[in-house]
């Protein structure tokens, strides 16, 4: 008997898309795009975010402007109920994801005899 392992991927894809975990993440996203002031600041905050990882990853230096610029939607950030639910939903998703991916890497682990409990 033959495994086809991508079927069971993609049942694992659909059993996220349906966990009470996506959902939640799913309706925060709806949430901050609903709201204007939301959805602008989340805007600005993955466009932050992008830039400094593109000059983290290109060796370019992180300027006071920069710091002070993310500093300042930070605090804007945890002031929106919208995006600080959205973050704690996400962290939740994040979670899942993390001991799935421990779960799906254990059998390598254990032929290796790299038991990290």
């Amino acid at each position: 008997m033959s495994v086809n392992i991508y079927d069971d991927a993609n049942r694992l894809e659909s059993a996220l898309r349906q966990s009470e975990e996506y959902q939640a993440v799913k309706a925060q996203l709806e949430a901050v795009n609903s709201n204007e002031e939301s959805k602008a600041i989340f805007a600005d905050f993955r466009s932050i975010q992008m830039t400094l990882q593109e000059k983290q990853m290109s060796g370019e230096e992180i300027t006071e402007e920069d710091i002070a610029k993310a500093n300042e939607l930070a605090g804007k950030i945890e002031q929106d109920e919208n995006i600080s639910k959205l973050m704690q939903a996400e962290q939740s998703m994040g979670q899942v994801i993390e001991d799935l991916n421990r779960i799906i890497l254990k059998p390598l682990q254990d032929l290796y005899g790299q038991d990290n409990q």
